[in-house]
């Protein structure tokens, strides 16, 4: 009998060591699961935080542009056509003045929308004072005016850089002119009307400078590049080119 109850007593003993390391395996279970939870829910935190950040990030670029859009259409609608509207109604009150042979009103005129407004309206303005001007003899003014004027049409454009040209050679800036018939030459896009007109302004200031070579060179380019323009024109481009060229060899 004894040895029975030391029996079941050691059975029970082994029983409650069993159920003691079960519930300590299930505590460790447990920790680790609570763990692995308290992981998704920091990143599913995180998530959430970043997804919050993207839609303000968003929300400000969508602000920032519609911001900028309704910048740009005030710009339009507020500024930009009513100030080309007053500049064409300015400009053509200055045509109107000119048509009747009011030239010193006219020039005042094109001044002021030259000077107080840009768009095609003051662009042209420039032009036209600067050509009275140049009529007028003041020569520096009306190359300043030319400065403000965008030329770029192959055929007013370049014909403006020429008239710079000109003025530039009434002051005896031989250095600026030849720049500026450089600049018309360019933008006449070879017209043959045109372009070797502006080669011959060329080849007379370098002829001025005593440069005798490069008009002889200038001269060349156009018999080569325009053959006809010195019989359509009356010039005997040949006789020219044969002048310059022992010019150009006395001097060595």
């Amino acid at each position: 009998m004894p040895q029975l109850r030391r029996s079941v007593a050691a059975h029970n003993a082994r029983i409650n060591k069993l159920i003691q390391n079960y519930r300590i395996m299930a505590k460790d279970n447990d920790n680790e699961t609570r763990t692995a939870l308290d992981e998704i829910n920091e990143s599913l935190t995180g998530l959430e935080q970043k997804v919050q950040n993207s839609q303000r990030t968003i929300m400000w670029v969508i602000l920032a542009i519609g911001v900028v859009v309704c910048a740009i259409l005030i710009w339009i609608y507020a500024i930009r056509r009513p100030g080309m509207a007053a500049a064409d109604n300015a400009v053509g009150q200055a045509d109107i003045t000119l048509s009747t042979g009011n030239d010193s009103t006219a020039l005042e005129q094109y001044r002021q929308v030259a000077d107080n407004y840009g768009y095609s309206a003051g662009n042209r303005a420039a032009l036209n004072a600067a050509i009275l001007l140049y009529k007028d003899g003041k020569y520096e003014e009306a190359a300043k005016y030319l400065d403000k004027y965008d030329a770029t049409e192959s055929v007013i454009g370049a014909a403006a850089k020429s008239l710079q040209g000109d003025c530039y050679v009434n002051l005896d800036k031989l250095g600026e002119a030849l720049g500026c018939y450089d600049k018309a030459i360019k933008i006449s896009d070879e017209n043959p009307l045109y372009t070797p007109y502006f080669m011959m302004k060329k080849a007379t200031v370098l002829r001025e400078q005593k440069n005798y070579s490069a008009e002889a060179a200038v001269y060349r380019e156009i018999i080569k590049d325009y053959p006809m323009y010195g019989a359509q024109n009356g010039i005997e481009m040949e006789k020219y080119l044969k002048r310059a060229e022992l010019q150009a060899e006395a001097g060595k």
